[in-house]
C-alpha cells in the first residue's frame, strides 16, 4: 500500500485510511478555509481548498505523496461544514432530517519531488428518517455533532439514522477510499521511489521547500 502524508487533523480520516491499510503520517495544514462557494461553484471549491491544504503541507517541509482533502454536506441551498456549537449543529441536523441531502469530498494528491497534483472531487447521497426530539436532544447533548461536518458522523456498518445511501460511505467519513484505490490502481507510478515518505515527512521543521509555489 501507497505511504501517504495526510494534510489534516482529523481523527476519522486518519482512522480511516490506517483501517484500510495505508501508512500514513498525519501533518495538519492550519489554514483558514474559506467559503468554498466564494472560490466558483461549490465542487470547484472544494477541489481548491483540498490543493491549497497539500501545498501548505508541503511548504512546511513534507516530501513524498500528500493526500489532502475538504468536506461539505449541502441541501436545500444550505452547505454546511462542522458545526460552531450547539446550535449550529441543531440547525444543520433539523435541516437534514427526513430529507436526502449531498456530501461532497474535494480531494487533492500532491507528489512533492515533481509537483505532479491529482484532483477531484466525490458526492455521496445520503436519506435519512426523520429525528425524534428526545434523539435529538440526546444526540446534541451527547456532544457527538463536535467535529463533524454537517454535525453527522455516518456510524458503520449499519446506521439507524440512514435509510438510503448512494456512493461511497466512507466519503462521508472524509476520505473516498474507493476513488483513492481506483487512482493507485490506475497510476501504479504515482507511489514509485517514495519509500522514503514516513522517515522525510516525521522532519518537518517548518521551513519552506526551495522550490516554486504550484499556484
Amino acid at each position: 500500500m501507497p505511504r501517504l502524508i495526510l494534510a489534516s487533523q482529523s481523527e476519522y480520516r486518519l482512522q480511516l485510511l490506517r483501517d484500510a491499510g495505508y501508512e500514513v503520517h498525519a501533518v495538519a495544514a492550519q489554514i483558514d478555509e474559506p467559503d468554498p462557494l466564494t472560490l466558483g461553484d461549490l465542487r470547484s471549491g472544494l477541489i481548491h481548498i483540498a490543493q491549497r491544504k497539500a501545498r501548505t503541507v508541503w511548504q512546511r517541509g513534507a516530501s513524498g505523496l500528500i493526500l489532502a482533502a475538504d468536506t461539505v454536506g449541502h441541501v436545500a441551498g444550505q452547505v454546511f461544514g462542522k458545526p460552531t456549537d450547539r446550535d449550529d449543529a441543531e440547525r444543520m441536523l433539523r435541516a437534514i432530517s427526513g430529507v436526502s441531502h449531498e456530501v461532497l469530498t474535494g480531494w487533492c494528491l500532491l507528489r512533492t519531488r515533481d509537483e505532479l497534483v491529482l484532483s477531484g472531487c466525490e458526492a455521496t447521497v445520503i436519506r435519512m428518517r426523520p429525528w425524534r426530539e428526545e434523539e435529538l436532544a440526546a444526540y446534541l447533548d451527547g456532544g457527538e455533532w463536535r467535529g463533524k461536518c454537517g454535525a453527522y458522523g455516518l456510524q458503520l456498518p449499519v446506521d439507524p439514522f440512514v435509510t438510503q445511501m448512494e456512493g461511497s460511505a466512507s466519503n462521508v467519513i472524509g476520505v473516498p477510499l474507493e476513488r483513492l484505490e481506483a487512482v493507485f490502481q490506475e497510476f501504479p507510478e504515482l507511489v514509485a521511489n517514495d519509500s522514503r515518505l514516513a522517515e522525510d515527512s516525521a522532519r518537518i521543521a517548518g521551513q519552506r521547500p526551495t522550490h516554486p509555489d504550484l499556484s
